[in-house]
């Protein structure tokens, strides 16, 4: 794993959502199956409480292309020792629809952002 970076769009200024960003290696995610589905890419970090708020999963592609990133609720993750990953409590229809993101067009980590993925996940 590495450091955790800071970036302008989490910095603490007014209007951002309290968040640092550390990056994952190597860490599978599987569905409630134990199927595959992606890699865990990165663990956004509450500022203040130091608890990890949300799991970044890198979801498709080869080699970078079709990729996308789906941010889902830590809550939802469990390490499963046997499979060496984490798994996720999210249907692959609730995943397939949630908010996400190209690795060229990461959304603003902001207030309205961060409530729109609690809306979203709220069922879960």
């Amino acid at each position: 794993m590495t450091e955790p970076q800071p970036s302008a769009a989490n910095s603490g200024t007014p209007g951002t959502y309290p968040l640092i960003s550390a990056r994952m290696d190597d860490v599978t995610v599987f569905d409630i199956d134990g199927r595959k589905i992606g890699n865990f890419h990165a663990a956004h970090i509450h500022r203040q409480t130091g608890l990890v708020e949300y799991a970044v999963l890198s979801i498709g592609g080869f080699l970078g292309l079709g990729q996308s990133y789906h941010p889902v609720p830590f809550r939802t993750l469990r390490y499963d020792e046997k499979l060496g990953g984490y798994i996720v409590a999210v249907t692959k229809a609730l995943l397939d629809g949630s908010p996400s993101y190209r690795p060229d067009n990461a959304p603003t980590w902001d207030a309205a952002y961060a409530r729109r993925l609690t809306d979203y996940y709220a069922s879960v």
